[in-house]
This record gives structure tokens, sequence and C-alpha cells, in this order.
């Protein structure tokens, strides 16, 4: 009986986790693509490559958000179970309070481990290939962004301005300024057509000069007719990886030192190290905050619903594990300023959990 008791506790925490953290993740990635929207509007990718960037970022939202949402879980279970008198079940079957901690506890841990391999494997695997496939795409949309009167700088380098565009879909005065090569050139054309199929994405420019910068000499040639290609050029948008996606084992291994080659995926371990050091806190170290949201929820079944304190109590629960959680950001960026911090971050999740489950421990074999 006990066994089905705690099944049903689980379910029932884990079912409102599972329904939560869906709906909140994709109202934040909603939010979050908009943004996101420029690799289409400015950076010209295309609606497939934005599609899989914003879906491959979605592991990352559920990694930030899953602390608060596994504490509300436990915060709404554990308040409904009081109220409809549920948690009588419990007592009148031979489960004391401490047991019942005890098992919030365990599931706690769980979800800790569950939160470790999301934020050391699974979100930067993601988030990786994301940027691989932002770098191997080409800019679809380049062609869309090209409209009369507004500077194009889509590709690093390159800028585009025309000045009229005709109902026939031509284009008059065009000015292009390239230094993507070695040697810069700025190119002008009265009259130009824009080509863009499977086979080429070119622009015909005609009637125009050429004005050549090669080391400091400057030539300068008229044209009939030339062609621009504009599938050659790359997007501006940042496809170098960030530290938020390198995996966890190469992280581990710049900070441990434990390779002679101590650059890779454009970032030196040396010059990064501090960083390298949060990211690895924020993965493996702060998931250990989730048994404390565990044990400081439990404080709710310290009293039934119908004493006098309970509505303070469960005020002031909601108000400490929501600081916890707020210290649990903040104090992350700080962790790495000195050694001392560094300690201080190491030792206080350990002191919160172990000074609030004596507290919890002291209050119920007291009462």
């Amino acid at each position: 009986m006990k066994k089905l008791i705690f099944q049903k506790l689980n379910h029932d925490i884990l079912s409102f986790f599972a329904t939560s953290i869906i709906l909140m993740g994709f109202i934040v990635w909603t939010l979050q693509a908009i943004n996101y929207f420029d690799l289409v509007a400015e950076d010209g990718h295309g609606l497939k490559i934005y599609f899989y960037f914003t879906i491959l970022n979605f592991p990352k939202i559920i990694h930030r958000i899953l602390p608060f949402i596994f504490f509300i879980s436990l915060f709404y279970t554990l308040i409904m179970y009081e109220f409809r008198h549920e948690l009588n079940i419990f007592w009148l079957n031979g489960i004391n309070k401490i047991q019942l901690t005890n098992k919030i506890i365990i599931l706690s841990i769980l979800m800790m481990l569950f939160q470790i391999f999301l934020g050391s494997y699974v979100s930067p695997s993601s988030q990786l290939k994301g940027r691989e496939i932002l770098k191997n795409s080409n800019i679809d949309f380049f062609t869309s962004l090209i409209k009369e009167g507004k500077f194009i700088n889509v590709v690093k380098d390159l800028t585009i301005f025309i000045d009229k565009k005709n109902e026939d879909g031509s284009y008059n005065d065009i000015f292009i300024d390239d230094s993507t090569k070695e040697n810069s050139k700025m190119i002008y054309a009265k009259n130009g057509i824009l080509i863009d199929n499977e086979k080429q994405k070119i622009f015909k420019l005609l009637n125009g000069r050429v004005i050549n910068n090669e080391k400091s000499k400057i030539n300068i040639f008229d044209f009939d007719q030339i062609d621009f290609n504009l599938k050659t050029f790359d997007t501006n948008t940042i496809i170098v990886p960030k530290i938020q996606e390198i995996s966890s084992l190469r992280l581990l291994s710049c900070f441990f030192k434990n390779i002679k080659i101590e650059k890779f995926d454009s970032f030196n371990c040396d010059k990064t190290i501090l960083e390298v050091k949060q990211e690895l806190l924020k993965r493996l170290y702060k998931p250990i905050y989730i048994p404390i949201i565990g044990i400081l929820t439990c404080f709710l079944i310290i009293n039934s619903s119908n004493k006098i304190n309970y509505k303070k109590i469960r005020n002031l629960v909601f108000i400490t594990t929501f600081i916890i959680l707020v210290i649990s950001e903040a104090s992350l960026r700080y962790s790495v300023s000195s050694e001392i911090l560094f300690y201080i971050y190491l030792i206080f999740p350990w002191f919160i959990f172990i000074s609030s489950y004596l507290i919890f421990f002291k209050i119920i074999k007291n009462a």
C-alpha cells in the first residue's frame, strides 16, 4: 500500500512538472524564436535553417527553467494534497513526515541527475548542432533582402546599395563595396538584374565602372556587363561555437589541461579558463540546488491547513525557496571571481541543505 501511495505522489508531481515545463518552455521558445528571426530578416538565412536552429535551442530553455518548474510542481502538489486532505492517507498508512520528506528528497536527487545530464550533454550538443547548421548553410534569403534605398550589410565586408527598383524587377544605380577579399573593390552599375535560381545567384550588372584597390594601387575600368556572384559569400551570423556549446569533456580537458593542445573550437584554454570554470559549475554543480528545493518545500507538511499559521508557513516557504533559486543564479556569476568566493559557492548549498534538514527533523520530532 505504501508503495502505491508513493507511486501516486510521484505521478502527480511529475505529471504537473512535465505539463508545466513543456508549456513554459514553449512560451519562452516562442519569444526567443521571434528574436532569432533576425537570422532571416537581417542575416539572409532560409526559413528551414531558422526553424532547425530555433528547435535545437529548445533543450537549453528546458535546462534553464527546470529548477523553477520543479519547485512550482512540488509546491503546488503538496498544497493540493493538504487542501484535499490526501496527506492524511500517508499518516493513516503509517507513513510519517520524515519518510515522506526522504522520498521527496530522493525524487529531487533523481531530478538533479537529469538536470546534470541535460546541461552537460543534451543542451551543449543541440546548441553546437544548431551552430554547425548555420556554419554549413548558405544565405538563402540574401537576394530577397536587396531593396531600393537600403544599405545591405548581410555579408561581412560587403555593402550593397540600390537607388531604384523598376516595375520589371531590374535596378538602377547600383553601388557595391566589396572588401571580402585581400584586394577591395567598388562597383557602380547604371543598371542591373538579379538572377536567383537553383543554378545561380548572381547580380548581372550593366554599364558601369569597377575601382580596384590592389596594394595601394588603384585601377579603374569600365564595363558593359559583368556577373557579380552572390553565392560565394558567407553570412554575418556568428558561426564560431560559444563556450555554452562546447562539450563537457572538452571543457574538463581544458580545465585540467590533460591535452597538449590547449586550443580548440576557436577559444584558448588559458585565456578563457575562468569562463570554462564557471560553465562547468553551471553544468555539473549548480543542479545541487534541486534537492535543496525538495527539502525546503517539505516544510509545507509540518502543519495542516487548519492551523492558524499555515498561510504564513506557506508564504515563507515560497519566498525562501524563490530567494535560494535567485541566489543560485546570481552567485554563479561571482563564483570564479576569487578563490574564497569559489569555496563559498561550493560550501553554501551543502550548508543550506544540511541545516534545513536538521531544522525540519527537529521540528517534526518536537511536534
